[in-house]
């Protein structure tokens, strides 16, 4: 990636960094604790500790710029409630300045002007890359704590779908498919980004299979909730019992039932659910007992992988080229609202639809590094997450544009139902 194009991501991503943040009330801003968020204020400064431990002081050879803050914002220093106690986290004003000093040196330092080299543009591409994951952590705060819908979001203009609900599935044929990332030849660079647990890429076998068009919609998941499917303990594996013992859930998060009608929370709304729209905030385990409720399965990430591949072996399910307005529901442009049947032309090879965007597909994969890892620059992108996660693909509606693709793998553990997850099933096999 080129300077000018590394600098215009900047620019957007910082755009939609404060567009997150200034509609905050200082009130909001103090957000209570809550396990799968963060203070609002530690995510940017824990965002600029990151562009200026890993690029500005190793490029530069600069001092600290915030002395004495290494372990604030550091996420692995600082334990997760500790970023709450109150004169830990520094002001949001003494916050804000640091984060703008280091988002200004690294503008200086990969100016075309300065001709970067290749590390110093990798190392910035991944500094932002790790910027836009907190974007999506910011939005699924909101949702958590009930706040308004990020306002760059188009919420009330999705895309609409005169196609109906197609019950067929994609035929994935057998074969061998492209997996990952492959590593590039000695002497050569990549040929794009990619994070350490997308490599080394390998090509896999893949034994025929049918996955469902669409995502599991509203409207299908109400169905399971409506046949006592909560209730129903041999939809439910042993974990799946455990969970739903422990969580005390016998609904979707966030949904409600009055009157005979399921209404859902999005962020700071209370609505009829959208029978169409694809089913979101679901754990693993929900989805697991969706599909034995079904007489379906989940995909395993390979599968998932080669539906939305193809044997082209795509950077996208529509092609090569990055995504746009009218391809897929990324950054916060519609808030999955859209029918699950929407956005036709960006469809994979095999015909599914919404691959990229809308929500985090639940696989059946544990999160474990492929033969032949190598830790990257940041060693704990993947490592603290290998064996206890399950294995999610194809990026959310909350996800920035910049950083997903076909091969990007997110770990989530199981339990979780917080951020933006979905599914879609395949047909049991014969």
């Amino acid at each position: 990636m080129n300077a000018e194009r590394l600098l215009q991501l900047i620019d957007d991503t910082d755009a939609r960094t404060f567009a997150l943040l200034d509609d905050f009330t200082d009130e909001q801003l103090h957000v209570p604790y809550e396990a799968g968020i963060n203070p609002p204020v530690w995510e940017i400064g824990h965002c600029a500790f990151f562009y200026e431990y890993f690029l500005l002081r190793p490029l530069l050879g600069i001092e600290p710029i915030m002395p004495g803050s290494d372990t604030i914002w550091d996420s692995f220093d600082i334990p997760h409630r500790e970023r709450w106690t109150e004169g830990v986290v520094a002001e949001k004003s003494d916050t804000l300045a640091y984060y703008r000093k280091v988002l200004d040196q690294t503008r200086e330092l990969i100016s075309p002007d300065r001709d970067p080299a290749d590390e110093t543009r990798y190392l910035a591409q991944y500094c932002i890359a790790h910027q836009c994951m907190h974007l999506e952590s910011l939005v699924w705060c909101r949702q958590t704590l009930g706040h308004r819908a990020p306002s760059f979001a188009q919420r009330d203009n999705p895309p609409l779908s005169e196609n109906p609900l197609d019950p067929s599935d994609a035929e994935v044929p057998e074969g061998d498919y492209s997996i990952g990332v492959p590593v590039p030849e000695e002497g050569k660079k990549a040929d794009s980004f990619s994070f350490d647990n997308e490599r080394p890429g390998f090509v896999k076998t893949i034994p025929g299979f049918q996955i469902s068009r669409t995502l599991v919609t509203q409207g299908q998941f109400r169905d399971f909730a409506d046949d006592g499917g909560y209730h129903e303990q041999n939809h439910w594996s042993f974990g799946g019992r455990y969970w739903l013992r422990n969580s005390g859930r016998d609904s979707p998060a966030y949904w409600e039932n009055g009157d005979g009608e399921w209404r859902v929370r999005r962020f700071d709304k209370i609505e009829i659910i959208s029978p169409d729209a694809p089913m979101l905030h679901i754990s693993f385990w929900e989805a697991e007992a969706y599909c034995n409720w079904a007489g379906r399965r989940l995909p395993n990430e390979y599968e998932w992988e080669a539906a939305a591949r193809g044997p082209e072996s795509r950077r996208f399910p529509w092609g090569d080229t990055d995504p746009t307005p009218g391809l897929a529901d990324l950054d916060c442009r519609h808030l999955a609202t859209a029918p699950a049947t929407a956005f036709p032309e960006s469809a994979s090879p095999v015909g599914c639809l919404q691959m990229i965007g809308t929500a985090w597909e639940w696989t059946t994969s544990q999160y474990l590094p492929f033969d032949g890892f190598c830790v990257d620059m940041y060693p704990y992108m993947s490592t603290l997450q290998f064996g206890d996660h399950k294995t999610a693909r194809g990026g959310s509606f909350a996800t920035s544009q910049s950083l997903i693709r076909n091969t990007y793998r997110q770990a989530f553990h199981p339990d979780r139902h917080d951020v933006f997850t979905g599914f879609r099933t395949c047909a049991l096999d014969e």
